[in-house]
């Protein structure tokens, strides 16, 4: 029988910018992109609800989070650890 490895997931980092309900915060992650055309940088900012479930972090932490079973319609991905 061959033996199984763990799945591994795409884990991202970004920093929080809400923690105002319990078990959930908000993380904003930051790439750079760059223009097609003008091949110029940007920053560009994607927003995500994830599952806190220890409430142990506050606004402005660097963490980093993973997909997930969803936790409500919004809520798909967890905390993994800080970054």
């Amino acid at each position: 029988m061959e033996a199984t490895t763990p799945k591994s997931y795409q884990t991202m980092v970004g920093e929080i910018v809400s923690h105002k309900t319990p078990k959930t915060a908000t993380v904003k992650v930051t790439s750079v992109k760059v223009h097609p055309k003008y091949h110029k940088r940007y920053n560009s900012v994607k927003k995500y609800v994830v599952h806190d479930e220890d409430d142990g972090f506050k606004v402005g932490d660097k963490v980093e989070f993973v997909p997930s079973r969803p936790y409500s319609a919004t809520k798909k991905f967890k905390i993994v650890k800080k970054a």
